[in-house]
């Protein structure tokens, strides 16, 4: 089988189509085979830009820590403050649910990939920038950065697995998009920063 991709857009060619196919059947939805088959390309292109479907799945999450530090980034720029961070948060996780799957389900990775651990890290430190936006209130800024994590990083798994939707609570909302959900619910902790946005 001729390989319809060049050396140099493949290996973007297969995490585009492994995040599809991990947004329609799950993680364990795919082999380096089926994705090979699925682009036209011979079953060992694969392998030797990730080596197995590990490989697949680690450098999707680096790519998705390496999105998400951009976004945390941009927000702090834009002088949004911890708030508007969280809401930056959750759109990534909405924005890339298959990259977000897969970056905090740890029994897919090899841990110790070293870019792997890089864009993790990276990704975290820029949620440092905003706890200190809040000012002198803040008087354990460890305890702050996880407690906006867990609730914004709780809110995005909801909408994701579809349980905020099952339960009834976002019927609560009346309508409005998970950027409101998130600022109006992360806000009872950390209060409102940024522009607001309509709820309808």
């Amino acid at each position: 089988m001729a390989d319809g991709y060049h050396h140099g857009n493949l290996r973007a060619a297969v995490l585009e189509r492994a995040a599809r196919v991990i947004e329609e059947k799950g993680p364990y939805g795919f082999s380096l085979r089926s994705l090979a088959t699925d682009l036209g390309v011979s079953h060992t292109a694969p392998r030797h830009h990730f080596g197995d479907r590990q490989g697949v799945l680690n450098a999707l999450a680096t790519e998705g820590f390496a999105e998400l530090a951009e976004r945390l980034r941009a927000s702090a720029g834009d002088g949004g403050g911890f708030l508007e961070s969280g809401v930056a948060y959750v759109g990534f996780a909405e924005d890339r649910p298959a990259h977000f799957t897969v970056m905090f389900e740890p029994s897919l990775l090899d841990l110790d990939d070293a870019e792997l651990v890089a864009a993790r890290r990276s990704a975290f430190a820029e949620l440092r920038p905003g706890v200190r936006s809040l000012g002198e209130e803040v008087t354990d800024e460890p305890a702050a950065m996880v407690a906006g994590w867990s609730i914004v990083h709780g809110i995005a798994t909801l909408a994701l697995t579809g349980n905020l939707d099952r339960s009834g609570a976002r019927d609560l909302f009346e309508g409005a998009d998970l950027s409101t959900i998130t600022r109006r619910s992360a806000g009872l902790l950390f209060g409102p920063s940024g522009p607001p946005e309509s709820e309808g």
